[in-house]
């Protein structure tokens, strides 16, 4: 390459090439190549593929701008309307719709119930369970089971009474209906359904304390009831630990597994007491809750119920051999199936939690004063 200044030949200068359309290039570089033949066998031709534009549109021209709003917006083109897929395929074309009215919300009927929820909110609004809503407008959660479970409980009551003169195995029967019913209603009443572990779980518990007082005798009944329980207990504990639900939960339903086990195990103290404490037992709780579900204030109902058992108490008691020791027999168990009934009508229980813990939770609750009186009179 030569170190010399250019001449100003004919040949172009490299470095000049690239400042034709600036200030201060050259003129005599423009009158040089006049020649529109001459100049274009300098310049740079593309000659590969280009990308492909037919499939776009056209930009149309903007309008002449009339105010500042238009000029904020002047320089985006105007869009054709997009056609639906399936209209290039002779498919149905959509037809516009007329814009409709707004209509006003509609007031339910008188006779017509609401979904319980409040209007929309930015923060949320919660539904409150019935229990609570009682609560606040100062009402009682508390509804009775009423008669028809009360004439379930006395007709399994009276099963149990007369099956316990006849023999152990004539009791088991109602007994082991007794306490699945207990299992699945206790679950039922604390709202976990299904939960058909735990319900087996228990009613499993029971089954295992009856047998095991049927292999040891009644003289070994409370060691029976109380071992079973505790394995039950502990077993209860293995399984809800090896659960994958929340902490909260899995306490939850370890409780109510604990409670449902404990009161179908409990149950089987009809099975571990005196044939004649079973007998008069029964019969009075039969009769306690019968009285309880006569429409009567609450106070009068418990007064005629505990009555009632203890004249039920007395009127068996004179056939089994107690006497009047059935009085107080009836009476006390009459005491503990109060309490089971009134369990059983906590919190807005729902008709299946009346048609099982309502009628089992009486008879399971009476079963341990049934096995204490039974065994302090006979």
């Amino acid at each position: 390459m030569s170190d010399q200044p250019y001449d100003g030949g004919t040949g172009p200068a490299p470095y000049q090439q690239g400042y034709e359309g600036y200030e201060g290039y050259d003129p005599y570089w423009q009158q040089t190549y006049e020649d529109p033949q001459a100049a274009q066998q300098y310049t740079q031709q593309w000659q590969g593929q280009t990308w492909e534009t037919q499939v776009q549109q056209p930009v149309q021209a903007v309008p002449p701008v009339q105010s500042p709003a238009q000029a904020e917006t002047a320089y985006m083109p105007q869009q054709a309307p997009v056609q639906p897929a399936y209209a290039s395929y002779g498919g149905p074309q959509p037809q516009a719709q007329e814009p409709q009215a707004p209509q006003a919300p509609r007031t339910p009927a008188s006779g017509e119930t609401t979904s319980g929820y409040g209007p929309a909110t930015v923060a949320g609004n919660a539904r409150i369970t019935d229990a609570q809503r009682a609560r606040l407008e100062g009402r009682s959660p508390i509804i009775e089971p009423g008669m028809q479970p009360a004439a379930l409980t006395a007709l399994l009551g009276l099963l149990l009474s007369g099956t316990a003169a006849i023999g152990s195995y004539a009791l088991l029967v109602p007994l082991v209906v007794l306490q699945a019913v207990t299992a699945a209603g206790w679950f039922r009443l604390n709202g976990m359904w299904p939960a058909r572990q735990g319900i087996a779980l228990a009613f499993l518990g029971a089954l295992a304390a009856d047998a095991v007082l049927l292999a040891a005798g009644r003289e070994h009944g409370p060691a029976a009831i109380l071992g079973t329980l505790g394995v039950w207990v502990l077993l209860s504990l293995v399984l809800q630990l090896r659960s994958h639900a929340e902490p909260d939960e899995r306490m939850y339903g370890l409780m109510a597994t604990v409670a449902s086990a404990a009161l179908a195990i409990i149950a089987a103290g009809h099975l571990a007491a005196d044939p004649d404490a079973v007998t008069v037992g029964a019969a009075a709780v039969a009769v306690a809750v019968l009285a309880r579900a006569l429409p009567l204030p609450t106070q009068a109902s418990v007064a005629v119920s505990l009555l009632a058992a203890a004249g039920a108490g007395i009127a068996v008691g004179q056939l089994t051999g107690l006497g009047a020791k059935g009085a107080l027999l009836g009476g006390g168990a009459a005491v503990c199936a109060l309490i089971g009934h009134r369990v059983a009508s906590y919190d807005y229980p729902s008709k299946f939690v009346h048609f099982t813990a309502g009628v089992a939770l009486p008879l399971a609750a009476a079963a341990p004063a049934v096995y204490v009186l039974g065994r302090a009179l006979a």
